[in-house]
């Protein structure tokens, strides 16, 4: 019994900021790796942002010091903090849940839940 539902996103110009939220129905929401991942229309998703368990962070090399994750494991939800967007950040966001709690990885296969996404859209 796992829902994610992603919120947050929206249309915004470039160099423009929005913060989308992960509210996660997770029984042990503390012990899952938590990711966010994106897909632009004609590309793969791709994984942008992955917290685990013990709070290490890993980031897609073309976010990095643009986009912060963190959590809220006493509130059982998931952030994203996103500076400076660019056009090519344009994409469905969603947010996803991998049982490895130790893990960073950003490989689809092993994250078993998955939010509906929120679309984030940034104009030139």
């Amino acid at each position: 019994q796992v829902h994610l539902v992603e919120s947050g996103g929206g249309s915004v110009q470039s160099g423009g900021s929005l913060r989308l939220s992960c509210a996660a129905s997770i029984y042990t929401f503390s012990t899952y790796s938590m990711g966010w991942f994106r897909q632009a229309p004609g590309k793969e998703r791709e994984g942008v942002a992955m917290i685990n368990a013990f709070g290490a962070i890993d980031y897609l090399d073309s976010v990095k010091g643009r986009f912060t994750i963190s959590r809220d494991n006493a509130k059982n939800t998931l952030y994203l903090q996103m500076n400076s967007l660019k056009p090519e950040d344009t994409a469905m966001y969603y947010c996803a849940a991998n049982p490895t709690g130790w893990a960073l990885s950003r490989k689809l296969a092993d994250f078993v839940h998955w939010g509906q996404g929120t679309q984030v859209t940034v104009s030139s």
